[in-house]
């Protein structure tokens, strides 16, 4: 048995490689994948017939270079600060609707956006006619406060 493993040992390492990738992908901040680079260039190491001492070092070397240099490179090309994703209230920001209830005048209507209809009021206080195109400019709770869409 241990005469497979000493003999076979590249295969251990694709199979740590492999370990790694999929532990990666629950994770995606690409620390795990310096892992699965460096027990890939063992693999290969132990393919050529490299000592097991040499996998080992080159599998600690070759990690902490993807650590020092491929995992910062992915990290700023992948995830881009502009591309934050928005939820909840903020997402609602920007969106456009129709109006399904007129909104009165200093009062409250209603706005259908997205097949949801939510209460409104008008950003300067005037009134909005039934079926305009409004923007969201603000959202206070449940209210949206919208301005219309020239």
């Amino acid at each position: 048995m241990i005469d497979f493993f000493t003999s076979n040992l590249w295969l251990m390492w694709v199979i740590i490689s492999i370990v790694c990738l999929i532990l990666e992908l629950s994770s995606g901040d690409f620390f795990i994948l310096c892992f699965a680079i460096g027990s890939a260039a063992s693999a290969i190491v132990a393919g050529c017939g490299g000592s097991p001492t040499v996998q080992i070092i080159v599998f600690a070397v070759v990690s902490v270079l993807s650590l020092l240099l491929v995992r910062p490179a992915l990290i700023k090309k992948l995830h881009k600060p502009n591309r934050e994703r928005l939820s909840n209230a903020e997402a609602m920001i920007g969106q456009q609707g129709r109006v399904s209830e007129p909104i009165e005048a200093g009062g409250y209507g209603r706005v259908a956006i997205d097949g949801d209809d939510w209460k409104a009021v008008s950003a300067d206080g005037s009134a909005i006619d039934k079926g305009a195109t409004v923007r969201v400019v603000k959202m206070d709770s449940i209210i949206l406060t919208v301005e219309p869409v020239d």
